[in-house]
């Protein structure tokens, strides 16, 4: 995350075999740079103040470290269709999961005993589990779990999302509710079959979070999952995902925290905006359709919010399923987007206001540019940057304590702050490391 305030990406831009949706992946054309951290470009492809990838050569090369990642197959030409699931690390796709024929209901047991839970065998016989085994948790968590269904005309995605509190908020990812973010249908569907009607309370691009509202349940008593502290996560912590990957609603994987602090930049494939996290990295299995889904822990408390996977292959047609990679929004940071969206529907963004080369490669950091596409500003004159005495030309190797690597790695780090924070940055400038402390400036909504 390049600005405290960065603003969504444009769309990431494809190479014709694969996509580079990491820190040097972005879409066409020039965007106005500035203070607000609104993309800008720059040669070898610079993100802007905000953080976000820019230039003719959409960022060039993917930053060290990273892979080439896969869209999902082209779906149907009879109707598009964007499934659900991110695809990446540092580099990610987002594939929306099918919701249509063949979807199946998990159907809860509604006596919920409190030393042990019923689980139903195929025989109809219930069979007493532990409520802190897998399917009791399981149980518990099933009923406030929901299938998402977003359409508008021949547009339609689909993907999980979860209770968020008892006022009927619904917390999924963005590129879930996307389609119908503007005049389209959305509908959830709980486990026990039961449809309902939704809106879009309001959604962060750049963060790939939503918060839905339900439409009319005042009939259904809804129960909020319990939310953990992803601060706490220790790598080899098991999880637990929860959600309707290729359609089939209730799926229940297993597996554990595999890595923290993953830097994962994401984009639908579909000229949607690109997406930035610090995420949770699990090898539960994740597919297209779980996105939004909860991602829980041990003790049945969601931890993150799943929203990517990588590809074993580039290019449309290749590998789209869990190969063990999955990655989740912390569900601390979600919450705190969530707190935005619900009080004022627009998601608030720290920035740095600077444009950051996200093409080169070779190089430890992520490099202030020296001259954008649009002949903007590459520092922000009195943004936080500037006011901190960065540079065109210099590279940000440190941010937070963190190591940077690349310019999705700043931004995704950026990111995991808040506004008028206090952060020490360590630079190179002329081959000397120099150090400085930032007040992260703020962009509220998408720009």
């Amino acid at each position: 995350m390049l600005g405290s305030s960065a603003p969504t990406p444009p769309p990431v831009a494809p190479d014709p075999a694969t996509r580079v949706l990491g820190s040097s992946a972005q879409a066409p054309g020039p965007a106005p740079a500035g203070a607000a951290g609104v993309p800008s470009g720059g040669a070898g492809g610079a993100a802007a103040a905000g953080g976000y990838p820019a230039g003719p050569g959409y960022g060039g090369a993917p930053p060290q470290g990273t892979g080439s990642w896969a869209f999902p197959p082209p779906p149907p030409p009879r109707k598009r269709r964007v499934n659900g699931l991110l695809v990446g690390v540092v580099a990610a796709t987002l594939v929306a999961g099918g919701i249509g024929g063949g979807v199946g209901y998990w159907v809860a047991d509604e006596s919920n005993d409190s030393a042990s839970s019923q689980v139903n065998t195929s025989n109809g016989d219930s069979v007493a589990r532990p409520p802190e085994s897998v399917a009791g948790i399981a149980e518990t968590a099933l009923p406030s779990v929901v299938t998402i269904e977003a359409a508008n005309g021949a547009e339609s995605a689909g993907g999980t999302g979860f209770v968020y509190d008892e006022a009927g908020h619904i917390m999924t990812n963005n590129h879930v509710v996307a389609a119908a973010a503007d005049g389209g249908d959305l509908s959830v569907t709980f486990s026990d079959g039961q449809r309902y009607d939704a809106e879009v309370v309001g959604r962060a691009e750049g963060y790939d979070v939503a918060v839905m509202r339900l439409i009319d349940a005042e009939d259904r008593e809804l129960v909020p999952l319990p939310l953990g502290d992803s601060e706490q996560v220790a790598v080899g912590d098991a999880t637990i995902a929860i959600g309707a990957p290729f359609g089939l609603s209730g799926t229940v994987t297993t597996g554990i925290v595999s890595a923290k602090d993953r830097p994962v930049a994401s984009s639908d494939g579909q000229s949607g905006n690109a997406s930035y996290m610090n995420a949770l990295q699990t090898d539960a299995s994740i597919n297209p359709g779980n996105s939004g889904g909860p991602l829980l822990n041990a003790e049945g408390q969601v931890i993150g919010v799943n929203s990517a996977i990588r590809s074993t292959t580039g290019g449309f047609g290749g590998e789209a399923g869990s190969v063990g990679l999955g990655f989740a929004i912390p569900i601390n940071q979600a919450t705190r987007v969530a707190a935005d969206l619900m009080e004022h529907g627009e998601a608030v963004y720290p920035i740095i206001g600077a444009s950051v080369d996200n093409g080169a490669t070779g190089q430890e950091g992520a490099k202030i540019v020296e001259a954008t596409n649009d002949n903007s500003d590459p520092v922000t004159p009195g943004g936080p940057a500037a006011e901190a005495g960065l540079r065109p030309g210099d590279v940000i190797t440190a941010f937070g304590g963190r190591a940077i690597d690349s310019g999705p790695t700043l931004i995704s780090q950026i990111w995991t702050h808040e506004p008028g924070e206090s952060v020490e940055v360590t630079y190179v400038r002329d081959g000397n490391e120099n150090t400085t402390t930032i007040v992260l400036g703020e962009r509220v909504g998408e720009q």
